[in-house]
């Protein structure tokens, strides 16, 4: 009775740790059709590409994928569309997630979903994600969470302190994991990505 009663109470204290991260990042993924490696390219090129926008590739999981701006709520300024990959049960065009801009120039806010649906995708969850100084690697820790359970079975004042303890810890950081970009290796004029030019 107490693990099932402990169990149960873990489950309790960690959905919300799951939940969908805030800032208007959509509960669940949208599809967006004639989208591949070709016609990324193309939409890229005809604008003044910032230096997370590109095509990169995510070696963990052997996806390629394009990172293009994106006018959506809040600060959320950018989205992260599948390309290419060996799963063949999401399509390419799925946006599998989204990026915001942080006080600090090289770091973004990154929600990547985690679940499947059906043909789409849900529960994004969030991460930091640091952009290196050529914008040619962006990577991230996922979060990661341990749990500690206390049992005091010799507990003095039953009402005042609890049997059994549940306290969440997050695991200290591993190396991340991430993405590199494959186009364009070098911007129009010689440098590592386009800026906006001002006169």
């Amino acid at each position: 009775m107490l693990k099932r009663l402990s169990l149960i109470s873990l489950l309790a204290l960690l959905l919300p740790m799951m939940a969908v991260a805030g800032n208007g990042v959509p509960k669940k993924s949208v599809i967006l059709a004639g989208i591949d490696a070709d016609s990324m390219r193309v939409r890229l090129d005809e604008t003044d590409m910032q230096p997370l926008e590109g095509i990169w590739y995510y070696p963990n999981e052997e996806m390629t994928l394009g990172i293009e701006r994106f006018r959506g709520s809040h600060n959320i300024g950018y989205r992260i569309i599948l390309l290419d990959s060996p799963d063949i049960n999401v399509m390419p065009g799925t946006v599998i997630g989204y990026i915001a801009a942080s006080a600090v120039d090289s770091k973004y806010q990154l929600w990547l979903y985690s679940q499947r649906d059906r043909v789409t995708l849900i529960k994004p969850l969030e991460c930091v994600a640091t952009l290196n100084s050529a914008a040619t690697t962006l990577t991230f820790d996922p979060p990661h969470w341990k749990v500690k359970v206390r049992v005091n079975i010799a507990r003095f004042l039953p009402t005042l302190f609890q049997g059994v303890s549940i306290i969440p810890e997050q695991v200290k950081e591993k190396l991340p994991i991430g993405f590199r970009k494959i186009y364009p290796e070098q911007g129009r004029d010689g440098n590592s990505f386009d800026r906006v030019r001002y006169l």
